[in-house]
């Protein structure tokens, strides 16, 4: 009827509210990703947009982690959508990383590996990231810091650099961690030699290595608990 809203719009209210009530519990996959667009699609049906893009990447966390040219390319979703959905990636990575800053958590393995997993474990080149702690092993305030952006392949990373890096924080401790793009997150030979290396700079100047990770999206290796450190 004219002068009527359109039925999605009460559709979005019920989404919101029940979202208010319970937060995500009960909701399908579809519904969490239409909850999330209509943050970003303000006058439009985002039912379609959301099956389209958990058709085309399989779940909420391959739509995060979806190149932005790739969001665009679906139906409904034009260019403002996919910025938001990075945006919210980013924030929930920060978040991430601020909680860890302000508790002891940071040295929990769940945590370590969740932390990783979101914030460099889709990233199509490696990357190697130093988190650097204090005495008590918690993450310094802007703790996270890329040391080397590699290919797809490989990452150089310099022992010299990355102790001389932990020496101008004050870090006590390091955390080490750097992505397998192909998804295997077994370490290399190379891998071992560089953490061996690592824990050889780190010791003169009593910098304690607590641990290095491998990650991919769905996996992490650790060295401390497979006995590599």
């Amino acid at each position: 009827m004219d002068g009527q809203p359109p039925h999605f719009h009460g559709h979005r209210q019920r989404l919101r509210n029940r979202f208010v009530k319970s937060g995500l519990a009960g909701f399908a996959d579809h519904e969490v990703i239409e909850l999330l667009l209509t943050l970003a699609i303000p006058r439009s049906d985002v039912k379609q947009p959301a099956k389209a893009l958990l058709a085309r990447f399989g779940n909420l966390r391959g739509i995060l982690d979806a190149p932005l040219a790739e969001l665009q390319a679906v139906s409904g979703i034009g260019t403002v959508t996919p910025v938001a959905l990075r945006v919210i990636r980013e924030v929930a990575s920060l978040y991430l990383q601020q909680s860890a800053e302000s508790h002891d958590a940071l040295i929990d393995p769940y945590v370590l590996a969740r932390f990783w997993r979101l914030r460099i474990g889709a990233l199509s080149n490696e990357v190697f990231q130093t988190g650097y702690l204090d005495s008590g092993y918690r993450l310094l305030r802007d703790g996270i810091e890329t040391l080397e952006e590699g290919t797809a392949d490989r990452a150089a990373v310099y022992p010299r650099r990355v102790i001389e890096a932990a020496l101008r924080r004050g870090a006590a401790a390091l955390v080490f961690a750097h992505n397998h793009p192909n998804g295997d997150v077994q370490p290399t030979e190379q891998d071992k030699v560089l953490t061996r290396a690592l824990v050889l700079a780190a010791t003169p100047v009593q910098i304690k290595v607590l641990d290095h990770l491998i990650v991919s999206p769905d996996n992490g290796f650790r060295f401390r608990q497979e006995g590599l450190l």
